[in-house]
């Protein structure tokens, strides 16, 4: 072969087929297969085969390019002899060629069937000297180190290198056996006639392919180090589960998770909230016991999973036991009864309708709180309570972020949990007392819970999935709506509870307080104890003064821990508690009713009628004449607007003396100084006018107030009384103290009739006017009383 070869070396002719290579270089010496698909290839190599099997290999500057001309080919190629050929039955032809020498492309000189071109050879330069040989050797290492890393490179290529001879042979052995060097830098290679920059090209080449090489190996050696690890585990946790399932045990930690998984399907969780769930709980799989993490997950996962997603109560819709339940429970309070009945009469005709936000507004001790417990039982729903008493922080509504340590839900959220149903009545007491510092305003997150339109979908910060809250009854209480905001006092509808009457106390303290109070002192309500009608009244009305009952309680368990002493000395009789044993056991009383009598029978004092957050009170308005120039005091902690109706009512007496039988010249000559008692208790609001101006006429006439009279009313410059507020509570108050006669403003009738209980307004005499004057002669003795110091000057 060697010898026909030689041959053919000699008679290489100067004109010869080219053979176009699209991203491929030939090499001389390299044996390389090729495939040939363009006619005018198939066409040139069948015409080599019957000729001398010599071509010209040239690569192509466009691989894209079907036939390239004289431009489109780079100027050296090599001269290759065709080995094998063999033609596919789809016309295309495979064949394997060795390179003999690079020639230069002269020039074209036939381009149609296919290319023929005029060549020259291209000598290699001189390859002596230590640089050549030092080169040589450090490319043949670098291609042995290339052919070790490389793990698609068979080792024999190594022997490739050795075999070559000559360091030009080297190069072109080592650039045509690495298919990693690209395209472009293999035909740089080849068109590089001196060896000695052929193979600095080269060593440069190998070297940055010998670097990626071995940081890939780097690479994949710690990737494979940690799959290694991973698959072991693995394999090692399966087989630990295998033998677990043999021995009928589990792993703890799996059956944690199984438990998990269980809780969550069977919660009845939203969508959102079960994709959430599902989700750490895959954290929570992948997380070790001892991460910091894995509580915080756990915690968040177990009250997700503890929500009562689906779970409620069925409502009582009896429209007639539910009215029974609240008479049993609460004594009066009719307006409050009938809403709740009117509430169970909507739920009956329309159960998917929407639950009212319900405020209980009024003083202290008059059931605003065992109230919701009734609306609960009367239902059929659970009942939970929280208390907004100076709770500040916008956190305890809406809950913590998860970020936080020892985070958790809001009051909310925690309440519902508890009462362990999505509709239970949730009470939130003394919203009016709640405050606001720089952790935020309870009271702004609170408007979100408490409006129907938008508790639908809740979001607590905590567990930041939707929650509904529109199946829960909200009952929230306030003393006074004064401190309340706005918008929060929009989405609520306020009904208030102004008080009992003293018949109604009696009613509750005989159903409720005295059965109670006896057997938190150990005794028997039935056997024991037994109180008298006119001994409760007596504590209603000489040992306590609220619009509540909590006093009256008290001063009941003071009585029976009278009489669980005697009990523990040796007195086992049962007792019955009359008005002289309640003296005996309490004292006398604290108040009494000749007090009012007494202190009005000196002209100047008049008794008005006030509101309270306590309910309602009764006040004395008290004046005195001296002489002096015409000023006039004001004494008892007056606020601007009742210092406003006193000069108001003084006005209006000098405008009207003449009426009165004064002296016009009256003022002249007199101070008059105006005190309201209680001096350490502020004051303040218009309806006291009606008072002043009595006092003032009482005073200036020397004519005292009838006695058993009280009245409020605001008083205009014209002599108009004007309607007030608070009508029930001032009426009820008036009756706590004895008072039977009363005057009203005539447009607060309205107010008489509806709010204050019949029962009350047939005991009292009540006037209804609208002028001071009928005031004046409905309040004032007939009789001037005689002045202790001396009689006051009259118009003649």
């Amino acid at each position: 072969m060697s010898e026909s070869l030689n041959a053919q070396q000699l008679r290489v002719p100067d004109v010869l087929g080219v053979l176009p290579l699209r991203s491929a270089v030939i090499f001389p010496g390299a044996v390389v297969p090729l495939g040939a698909g363009r006619a005018s290839s198939v066409r040139l190599i069948e015409e080599a085969l019957a000729g001398g099997r010599l071509v010209g290999a040239v690569m192509q500057r466009d691989p894209a390019e079907d036939a390239p001309g004289l431009a489109g080919l780079h100027p050296v190629g090599t001269v290759a002899v065709i080995h094998k050929a063999l033609k596919q039955a789809d016309g295309t032809m495979r064949l394997v060629v060795q390179g003999l020498w690079r020639f230069r492309v002269v020039d074209l000189v036939q381009e149609t069937p296919y290319l023929r071109a005029r060549i020259e050879r291209v000598e290699e330069g001189a390859a002596d000297g230590l640089e050549v040989e030092a080169l040589a050797r450090s490319a043949t290492s670098l291609f042995q180190k290339v052919v070790s890393l490389s793990p698609t490179l068979p080792d024999e290529l190594t022997n490739i290198a050795a075999a070559a001879e000559g360091p030009g042979a080297i190069a072109d052995a080592i650039g045509a056996s690495l298919p990693a060097l690209p395209p472009a830098l293999k035909q740089e290679l080849l068109e590089t006639a001196d060896v000695t920059q052929r193979l600095k090209k080269l060593v440069g080449a190998l070297s940055k392919e010998a670097e990626v090489l071995e940081l890939g190996s780097k690479i994949q050696s710690e990737v494979q180090s940690e799959v290694s690890k991973t698959q072991r585990e693995y394999y090692l946790r399966e087989q630990l589960k295998a033998i677990q399932k043999e021995l009928g045990e589990g792993d703890e930690r799996t059956q944690e998770i199984d438990a998990l998984r269980e809780k969550i399907g069977a919660a009845g969780m939203t969508e959102e909230a079960r994709k959430e769930a599902l989700r750490e709980l895959d954290r929570l799989a992948k997380m070790p016991p001892a991460a910091a993490e894995y509580t915080v997950a756990r915690t968040y996962i177990d009250w997700l999973a503890a929500m009562p997603w689906q779970a409620e109560t069925t409502d009582r819709v009896e429209i007639a036991a539910a009215r029974a339940i609240l008479d049993e429970d609460h004594e009066g309070l009719d307006k409050i009864k009938e809403r709740i009945l009117e509430y169970l009469a909507v739920k009956k005709i329309r159960p998917a309708g929407k639950d009212p936000i319900l405020c209980f507004v009024g003083p202290p001790g008059v059931g605003k709180t065992s109230l919701g417990r009734s609306i609960a039982r009367a239902l059929g729903r659970k009942f939970h309570r929280i208390s907004l008493g100076g709770m500040r922080d916008e956190a305890e509504i809406r809950g913590h972020r998860r970020t936080y340590i020892g985070a958790l839900p809001g009051q909310i959220l925690q309440g519902l949990r508890r009462a362990g149903t999505k509709n239970p009545v949730f009470m939130l007491d003394e919203i009016d007392k709640l405050g606001m510092d720089f952790r935020g305003d309870p009271a702004s997150a609170l408007l979100e819970v408490l409006d129907p339109e938008q508790n639908a979908t809740f979001r607590d910060h905590y567990l930041d999935v939707a929650f509904d809250l529109s199946r829960v009854l909200f009952v929230t209480t306030a003393n006074v709506l004064d401190t309340v905001p706005a918008p929060l006092r929009d989405r609520m509808e306020i009904i208030e509870l102004s008080g009992y009457t003293e018949e109604e106390k009696l009613a509750i303290a005989q159903t409720h307080l005295v059965p109670k109070q006896a057997r938190e002192h150990g005794l028997d309500p039935a056997a024991d104890l037994a109180f008298t009608p006119e001994a409760l009244r007596l504590l209603a009305r000489g040992y306590t003064r609220e619009a509540g009952v909590r006093g009256l309680e008290r001063e009941i368990a003071s009585v029976c821990r009278k009489v669980a002493r005697r009990r523990a000395e040796g007195d086992a009789g049962p007792v019955r508690v009359t008005p002289d044993l309640v003296t005996s056991f309490l004292g006398v009383p604290r108040f009494e009713l000749e007090e009012i009598e007494e202190r009005t029978r000196v002209p100047g004092v008049a008794v008005g009628l006030a509101w309270t957050p306590a309910g309602g009170d009764i006040l004395f308005v008290e004046a005195t004449r001296m002489k002096g120039k015409g000023s006039l005091t004001l004494t008892g902690h007056l606020g601007d607007v009742m210092k406003e109706s006193v000069q108001a009512a003084l006005s209006w007496v000098r405008s009207h003396a003449a009426e009165l039988g004064l002296a016009p010249d009256f003022w002249d000559a007199s101070d008059i100084h105006v005190h309201v008692p209680a001096g350490a208790i502020p004051k303040d609001g218009p309806s006291a006018g009606v008072t002043m101006t009595t006092a003032l006429a009482s005073l200036l006439t020397g004519r005292p107030v009838r006695a058993g009279l009280a009245m409020t009313g605001e008083v205009s410059l014209a002599g108009r009384v004007l309607p007030v507020g608070g009508v029930k509570e001032k009426v009820l108050a008036a009756h706590r103290a004895g008072i039977r006669t009363l005057i009203l403003p005539k447009r607060n009738e309205k107010n008489l009739l509806e709010d204050v209980p019949a029962a009350v307004r047939g005991v009292m005499t009540i006037h209804l006017v609208d002028s001071i004057p009928d005031v004046l002669r409905l309040a004032l003795d007939d009789a001037p009383a005689r002045a202790e110091r001396g009689p006051l000057p009259v118009a003649s």
